[in-house]
């Protein structure tokens, strides 16, 4: 006969854990984590695999090796921009740009943007920090 085995799920995410905590390592969501009785065996016979069950879609697993069409890019003419996003933005994809205030990111942006709009691109900038006056009057400066 299988031995009981106690284990530890969390109801948000489904993270499963030896004990219990107040907070989910895994998601960060508070009191969240129930105990659950399960028996103990292999895999896909615990708690665990309980807890995911229909939760989740099947992944579709492709070995490495095998050829993959280059995806589209929109190209901004900015020569520099885009040898380093590898050929332009690619559709669907998110670019992260950093670096220290004042650099010029929000600069680059929009010269970008604006590069793409004059290419026939449809683009939309988008900013949480700046207000629209100053997105106004950098493009104004920049002759965009």
């Amino acid at each position: 006969m299988a031995r009981q085995s106690r284990t530890f799920v969390c109801q948000s995410c489904g993270a499963v854990t030896p004990r219990w905590a107040g907070r989910c390592e895994s998601c960060g969501e508070w009191n969240t984590i129930v105990e659950e009785a399960g028996t103990a065996g292999g895999v896909g016979a615990g708690p665990a695999a309980k807890a995911l069950k229909g939760k989740g879609r099947t992944i579709e697993l492709v070995e490495m090796s095998g050829e993959s069409a280059d995806p589209p890019r929109y190209e901004s003419g900015m020569g520099e921009f885009d040898r380093v996003t590898g050929g332009g933005l690619v559709p669907g994809s998110a670019l992260l740009i950093g670096g220290d205030p004042g650099i010029g990111k929000s600069t680059l942006l929009l010269q970008v943007m604006a590069a793409l709009a004059g290419r026939g691109q449809s683009v939309v900038y988008i900013s949480g920090e700046e207000a629209i006056a100053q997105v106004r009057m950098r493009a104004r400066r920049l002759g965009l």
